[in-house]
């Protein structure tokens, strides 16, 4: 099947070929017809699937009938992030470039003056993040009574957000006979309520089992202890023909400190995650797609929906906490046809989560063995060298093993064990009664007792001096007859 065969119009066909597509996805080839009949849709599809150019192609032809209006836009896309919008924004833009269309991009980071002049002079479509739209909304700053086609994107992600409160006091505000596009990579239930509440008769696409693996993936796990990992990815990145890779994390913390270790190893790498600004994650994904940076560290806001062209590698530095992430982060590689390789690293902690990934996925990850040793590479470079004997003085420490303590024999060449043997014969020579079965040293710690403990037992109870309890002759300071 063609694009042609679609129902497009010529001038939007033109837009598709020039970017480089002649056959549709099976995701869109199947929305694609429903949209253009005006018909709401559920869209169910794992991420790289081309599930964008479904809704935004025949939106487009669907908005070149009609004008807009000042602060009411005719449509409106919600998106969960940033990054998302962003790149909803840059499909418009290109296969909308023969359409009389205006656009408006309407996210937090940015200044908001730009966004409302925007909104005065009427927008075609509205690409919005529901809190800066909800923002704008209770200022009286935009208007949804004109909207006719509402499309929630990565529902999903909604969900896991806590988006869907703000959905819902938005769907409530719009025309109730708009039509209305649900897409998802899964169903969870509150999902399934949300379409069951606002979509009417809706077509149920699903072109993939929910959390599916991508066959263009091959998807790898790695046994490796947590303070190895980044040796471990150094490794990798050097030796497994690496082009472009997208480094995900699970904290913020761990993805600036990461990417810090990166550049200092000599390595070409960014990084991405919430606590930056607007200006500084695009201005980072730039960098990334125009080829300066060839590894981008992320946290989970880059997980879903960006389509970076010729990402060779997905490493999952932290096992995802939701089993659903993972299925989104391996989908930055593998995109379009193209073949990818997805590495996960799993401590012994991550036991649970990797668990919870396979039983989501339906099979077993396969367990790639670095080096045979147990995914720490033998000799990743100088550095992984240098540290193997450390990690093996470390691993003795253990109460008991004393096979390791046999270097401390060694010692004994000293000069300061060596007059030790000379210390330990002293008694021999005083030739006094002493017991032959205990050496010399241990009778003296035995049989002398502490400092004033001597006086008192011979004032309690005086002894011979000849039965054999002591050492040598009784002092003649001693009088026994006069203590008592």
């Amino acid at each position: 099947m063609k694009f042609a065969d679609l129902g497009l119009s010529d001038e939007l066909l033109q837009s598709v070929l020039a970017a480089g597509y002649d056959e549709p996805t099976p995701i869109q080839a199947q929305a694609i017809p429903s949209v253009l009949m005006m018909r709401d849709l559920i869209g169910i599809a794992q991420t790289g699937t081309g599930k964008t150019a479904s809704f935004v192609l025949p939106m487009i032809d669907i908005l070149a009938h009609g004008r807009r209006r000042a602060l009411m836009p005719r449509s409106l896309i919600l998106e969960p992030t940033r990054e998302l919008a962003a790149q909803v924004a840059e499909n418009f833009e290109k296969y909308g470039k023969n359409h009389d269309l205006k656009m408006a991009l309407l996210i937090g980071g940015v200044q908001m003056g730009d966004q409302v002049k925007a909104l005065n002079e009427g927008v075609d479509v509205l690409i919005a993040t529901p809190g800066r739209l909800m923002d704008l909304f209770e200022r009286g700053k935009i208007m949804l009574t004109g909207c006719d086609l509402l499309v929630i994107d990565e529902a999903d992600r909604m969900l896991d957000m806590g988006f869907i409160p703000d959905i819902e006091t938005i769907c409530s505000k719009l025309p109730t006979t708009r039509q209305t596009l649900l897409f998802s990579a899964t169903m969870p239930a509150p999902i399934k309520k949300l379409a069951d509440k606002f979509l009417s008769n809706p077509k149920y696409i699903e072109v993939a089992r929910p959390a599916s693996n991508n066959t263009q993936i091959v998807q790898h796990k790695v046994a490796v202890a947590g303070k190895a990992k980044r040796e471990l990815l150094r490794h990798l990145l050097r030796t497994d023909n690496v082009s472009t890779a997208i480094i995900f994390c699970n904290r913020k913390t761990t993805v600036r400190e990461l990417a810090k270790s990166l550049k200092s190893h000599g390595f070409s790498a960014g990084e991405i995650h919430g606590d930056m600004d607007q200006s500084s994650r695009i201005a980072e994904l730039d960098r990334f797609k125009a080829g300066t940076i060839n590894l981008l560290v992320a946290s989970d806001v880059a997980a879903r929906g960006l389509d970076v062209k010729g990402v060779s590698h997905v490493f999952n530095f932290d096992t995802p906490w939701h089993p659903d992430d993972y299925v989104h982060r391996i989908g930055r590689t593998g995109r379009a046809g193209a073949t990818g390789r997805a590495f996960t690293f799993v401590t012994p902690e991550d036991a649970e989560a990797i668990d919870n990934v396979e039983k989501l996925t339906g099979g077993k990850i396969p367990l790639y063995v670095v080096d045979g040793a147990d995914g720490a590479p033998a000799a990743a470079d100088g550095e992984a060298s240098a540290r193997a004997p450390r990690s093996d003085r470390r691993a003795p420490k253990a109460r008991g093993t004393k096979p390791e303590r046999a270097p401390r024999s060694e010692n004994a060449d000293r000069p300061e064990q060596a007059e030790r043997p000379a210390r330990q014969e002293r008694p021999a020579r005083d030739e006094r009664p002493v017991r032959e079965d205990v050496p010399a040293r241990d009778v003296t710690a035995q049989s002398a007792p502490p400092p004033r403990a001597p006086a008192r037992q011979q004032r309690a109870d005086p002894v011979d001096a000849n039965s054999g309890d002591w050492n040598g002759p009784v002092p003649d300071f001693l009088n026994f007859s006069a203590i008592s």
